[in-house]
């Protein structure tokens, strides 16, 4: 069997833990900013009292996580958070987590209702325009479920963008790997009822009138009341896929 060696003492452990505590503490201070340089390896093993190769091993995970960039002779740069790659990561730590897109759906719902709230306030007339875009191809793709699925994700994001919050951009964007499966997963389950499709545009197309009109209460409620729409279907569905089928006499 193929083992993998890593520092795994409670000193290796607690010293990765001091570099991470550093390089957080220094984002958070401002004193670290993208572009900026780490100290030289030595001096910053020096500082934070941990070993070389305990210090090499924690740079090294937070370059995985895209917050480093590390140049062989030139040392360490601080990067601009990559939310796709922390996406990643955090989806592999959601990922087996049981009924998991439901319970991302709240953090979404959470998220969504905030940012277009802040959105009437903060909207610019090109964001509007973006958010029309959307709606648009929503509607082009009705009949086709990845499209769709793509679709429905672009319009809700692009809500979220013209909030003008970058915190909330930042954790729509970690979980959008999770977001953009569960529009998929819905689109598959409703591209053959013209019913159910039809009643998702009127949703998408009331929320956007009343972000157009700068109306937040009217907004998050368009907002909540198509997250019912959804929550509703799922259990029809559940109904469905599980009531005995009627013999035809």
């Amino acid at each position: 069997m193929l083992e993998i060696t890593r520092p795994d003492s409670e000193e290796s452990q607690s010293g990765a833990a001091r570099v991470f505590t550093f390089f957080r503490d220094r984002l958070l201070s401002g004193d670290l900013k993208a572009g900026d340089r780490l100290l030289a390896e030595r001096e910053l093993a020096l500082t934070l009292n941990v070993s070389r190769p305990v210090l090499r091993e924690a740079l090294r995970s937070l370059a995985m996580l895209g917050l480093l960039d590390i140049q062989h002779g030139r040392g360490a740069f601080v990067r601009s958070a990559d939310a796709s790659v922390l996406g990643q990561a955090l989806t592999l730590c959601l990922a087996p987590e049981p009924n998991i897109l439901d319970d991302v759906l709240q953090a979404r719902i959470a998220i969504e209702c905030q940012a277009i709230r802040l959105a009437c306030e903060r909207a610019s007339e090109r964001d509007l325009q973006a958010i029309a875009v959307t709606l648009d191809t929503l509607v082009d793709s009705l009949d086709d479920p990845e499209e769709g699925g793509e679709a429905d994700y672009a319009f809700h994001l692009s809500i979220v963008k013209a909030s003008g919050s970058a915190s909330l951009m930042k954790i729509y964007e970690a979980i959008s790997p999770l977001l953009m499966r569960s529009h998929v997963e819905r689109r598959r389950d409703t591209f053959r009822e013209p019913a159910i499709t039809s009643g998702l545009v009127d949703a998408h197309r009331h929320v956007f009138l009343s972000l157009a009109r700068r109306d937040p209460d009217a907004a998050e409620k368009s907002l909540r009341d198509h997250f019912a729409i959804g929550d509703e279907l799922r259990r029809r569905n559940l109904i469905s896929e599980y009531q005995p089928q009627r013999k035809r006499p």
